[in-house]
């Protein structure tokens, strides 16, 4: 599998509010998750609270994608993060340019996007996350690509 995932300890859009990275061995289930151009299949994702999910997500679209479980705030945030990786050359609509992940944001960090919340593929790649929803909050599955999130490409995650 390609992309990024559970190798990071930051998660972008914020701190362990939306939960923690969940380890392989307590997996409860696997989703598989399909990008496409503005949406996500399935549409709605419901989870028990306490379960570790293991989502393999294929980017079936044109465009390079996210899959990001966060809060709206922490989506909010991160839009700005991803919108700084457009600007600095870094996402291309359908490709990254992963040699300029490595430039430095005003705050000292890299561009680097591999917080296990978090999965950023190009078309016609895979990528995992295995998440613990630790805590029942308000989540969503977003794609924070400039413009995807207000396109639609949003998911509510539900607690059974």
């Amino acid at each position: 599998m390609q992309g990024h995932g559970m190798q990071g300890q930051r998660m972008h859009g914020g701190s362990g509010a939306n939960g923690e990275p969940g380890k392989k061995s307590q997996v409860n289930r696997t989703i598989k998750v399909e990008m496409h151009d503005n949406f996500y299949k399935p549409e709605k994702f419901s989870i028990k609270d306490g379960e570790t999910i293991r989502f393999v997500v294929a980017n079936k679209g044109r465009l390079v994608h996210e899959f990001n479980v966060a809060t709206r705030k922490q989506h909010m945030g991160h839009q700005k993060e991803m919108m700084m990786m457009v600007e600095h050359g870094v996402l291309e609509p359908d490709k990254i340019n992963h040699d300029k992940m490595m430039m430095k944001m005003p705050n000292g960090e890299t561009m680097e996007h591999n917080d296990p919340n978090s999965v950023l593929l190009e078309p016609g790649k895979t990528g995992e996350v295995i998440w613990k929803f630790s805590k029942k909050v308000d989540l969503e599955i977003g794609c924070n690509v400039p413009g995807h999130y207000d396109a639609g490409m949003v998911s509510k995650v539900t607690f059974k």
